[in-house]
């Protein structure tokens, strides 16, 4: 199976194409071609990944390719860069954040599946096995009164605010405490901000977007019974389990994550982003 990257900026384009072309991770994928933003970007990723065709367009890789995937820094390149591939039934993996506007993403979703085209997206920090293990944690203390996160995140961030790197964040809390959120709020201090998640249980859940000094990510729970927190040790092949995850769907076409579990983290982003510049309480809008 020939796989295609549009994307070369991101570091997670060399690191997925070392894992299928220069490791051979999984058996009968390989990344042949790649389009990157610059052709400095393009060079070194293709040279490192040791991908052989760099491409003037994403487009000239149709029909040449069994599966891609986009890897833009900003999201809001992400869906116009794979449409015309998806308009083709292509399987297609889109790297966090999935997209920018969320009727975009919905409008986006229609069309994989008028098209049958198997779509998905994720973050790999909840797919680490110390996330994991900290659900599994969760289950021992009892109900979930409260929670929190906290890693890197630049609300300013040219690359989409709140939306580059805050996606984890947001991934980690709907996949610890649920999917069931109604409202936001941003507050922000000296070294970024807070991010309150509202559910509608009345859970208190807590993101700390941290600006500078937060080097990792980690995640606390605290129940009914007793308490339980990680500071998420990555895996020692850290992208690994993400690309053996959509590499599957591009094989099978089953996709692995229902298409509004794909589009919620989206919808809080925005609404996140809508809080910063408000400074008051957002509502989740889906």
């Amino acid at each position: 199976m020939i796989v295609g990257i549009i994307g070369a900026e991101n570091s997670h384009s060399k690191a997925i194409a070392k894992i299928l072309n220069v490791e051979k991770k999984i058996k009968g994928i390989s990344v042949d071609y790649l389009w990157g933003e610059t052709e400095v970007f393009a060079k070194d990723t293709a040279e490192e990944g040791k991908i052989p065709n760099i491409v003037k367009k994403p487009k000239d890789m149709l029909g040449k390719v069994d599966a891609v995937l986009v890897d833009h820094r900003h999201p809001k390149y992400h869906l116009d860069a794979v449409r015309p591939f998806v308009e083709q039934g292509i399987p297609t993996f889109v790297d966090k954040p999935f997209c920018f506007k969320p009727e975009k993403g919905a409008d986006f979703l229609k069309l994989a599946r008028k098209s049958g085209a198997p779509v998905t997206s994720f973050s790999v920090v909840p797919m680490q096995a110390s996330f994991r293990k900290f659900k599994k944690a969760i289950e021992q203390i009892g109900t979930v009164v409260a929670g929190s996160t906290y890693g890197p995140c630049d609300l300013n961030s040219k690359w989409g605010g709140v939306f580059f790197y805050g996606i984890h964040q947001v991934e980690m809390a709907l996949m610890a405490f649920g999917y069931d959120v109604k409202s936001v709020l941003i507050t922000k201090n000296g070294n970024g901000a807070t991010g309150q998640l509202m559910y509608t249980d009345g859970k208190i859940i807590t993101m700390n977007l941290v600006k500078e000094g937060a080097p990792r990510f980690g995640i606390s729970a605290i129940g009914s019974e007793k308490a339980t927190h990680s500071n998420l040790p990555m895996d020692k092949s850290p992208y690994l389990s993400g690309v053996k995850t959509f590499c599957a769907m591009f094989k099978s076409r089953v996709e692995p994550i229902p298409h509004d579990l794909i589009l919620r983290p989206v919808q809080v982003l925005d609404a996140l982003a809508r809080s910063k510049k408000s400074g008051q309480i957002e509502k989740v809008i889906k």
